[in-house]
């Protein structure tokens, strides 16, 4: 799934790509797309992007003398569990574009796409953030390091959402916006603080730190930079992710352009690390103890070098949907589907198998014996209504 660095990456890709570029026309919306339209249309404008947290914002930005004449436009986009940009020739769209912006002519025309394949992604005309998420953890470091966003976990730790484990605390995302699955067990594994210790406890020790009034503004910060707690490494740990690139938007595309991100990788689905699911159904890697807060009766998994293929879909749970793609790709490859006549042909076997046998006479009274498989119908007209009847009920 899409977290805070995938959206700040998605909004450097649409900044770079569409700088220059010049768009036209209406925005046309994907007819199995759920979503509703954007009323939106003019003869030359712009596009930027502007990620926070778990959303990004586009603008559409009319130029001077466009007609109609129209107003700038904002786009509010959640990326659900599989959304991206792509810019790609507007006569060879790539699957699963929901919402295209074509580029005016008399150039070759491009299209910039939003592109989801599983469609939980949303987007909402008006341009306003969603209520009730707090400040991002990337672009609103200061805030969220030193002053009102620190207090804004802090202060709050009467909320019942801190009577749950951390690592479930860590994706509300009125306190922690942008943070997601791979990194919760990131920052928790650096700090070795158990995924089901309970939130407020861990927090509250964050409260006793106070640093010295003596110290400067700056060197308060680099304090906090060469001994981070669990509130820098919120915004510290996705910096990282952003500063590696790619994802889907760099140069390379496909596996290679994953490689850095792969390697970055200390604990999520990682060799040697365990697993379980909190109370949503999410994954969350960890090592050693799971902490106090551990649902009863989950056992606990550990990610072995050759894992099998529960623990790789557990891995891929949150990357994204390219690195997805290419191994379903892949595993296609290995394992085609099998032909009509192969299915059929496997049909009618299966059948024939499933055809019960002659009941043996047991030693009493003539009666079948037992033997586990069932009675032959008494007659033909009786099997074709049992068979008429299980079609139109199926």
């Amino acid at each position: 799934m899409p977290e805070g660095p995938e959206l700040h990456l998605a909004s450097h890709f649409v900044n770079e790509t569409c700088k220059g570029l010049v768009f036209g026309g209406c925005v046309e919306k994907s007819s199995v797309s759920r979503n509703p339209e954007v009323p939106f249309e003019s003869s030359a404008y712009h596009i930027s992007a502007l990620a926070r947290g778990k959303e990004l914002r586009l603008t559409l930005s009319p130029l001077p003398g466009a007609q109609p004449p129209q107003e700038a436009l904002s786009l509010v986009f959640r990326f659900g569990m599989s959304g991206s940009f792509q810019l790609a020739p507007a006569d060879a769209l790539p699957p699963h574009a929901h919402l295209r912006f074509y580029t005016a002519p008399p150039a070759p025309r491009l299209a910039l796409c939003f592109v989801d394949i599983r469609r939980f992604g949303h987007w909402d005309p008006g341009g306003e953030w969603q209520p009730g998420r707090g400040p991002c953890v990337l672009l609103e470091y200061e805030r969220f390091s030193l002053c009102p966003c620190r207090d804004n976990v802090l202060r709050n730790l009467s909320d019942k959402a801190f009577d749950r484990p951390i690592c479930e605390a860590l994706l509300d995302q009125r306190f922690f916006n942008g943070i997601g699955n791979y990194l919760r067990a990131e920052i928790l594994y650096r700090l070795k603080i158990p995924p089901f210790k309970k939130a407020r406890t861990v927090l509250e020790a964050l409260q006793q730190y106070r640093p010295s009034p003596e110290l400067t503004l700056s060197q308060k910060i680099k304090a906090k930079l060469q001994n981070p707690d669990l509130l820098e490494l919120c915004h510290l740990v996705p910096k990282e992710v952003v500063e590696l690139g790619g994802k889907g938007y760099g140069p390379e595309r496909g596996e290679e352009d994953f490689a850095a991100f792969r390697a970055w990788l200390r604990c999520y689905g990682m060799p040697g690390m365990s697993s379980l699911r909190d109370r949503h159904g999410r994954t969350i890697w960890f090592q050693g103890d799971p902490g106090p807060l551990a649902p009863k009766g989950g056992r606990s998994r550990k990610r072995k070098p050759q894992g099998t293929q529960l623990e790789a879909e557990d891995r891929k749970e949150d990357l994204p949907l390219s690195s997805k793609s290419i191994s379903r790709t892949r595993r296609s490859r290995k394992h085609p589907p099998k032909t009509i006549a192969q299915q059929s042909e496997g049909t009618s076997l299966q059948q024939n198998q499933e055809t019960p046998t002659p009941p043996k006479k047991g030693k009493r009274g003539g009666q079948p014996a037992t033997t586990g498989r069932r009675r032959p119908p008494k007659s033909k007209a009786k099997t074709q209504s049992r068979e008429a009847g299980g079609t139109s009920a199926s």
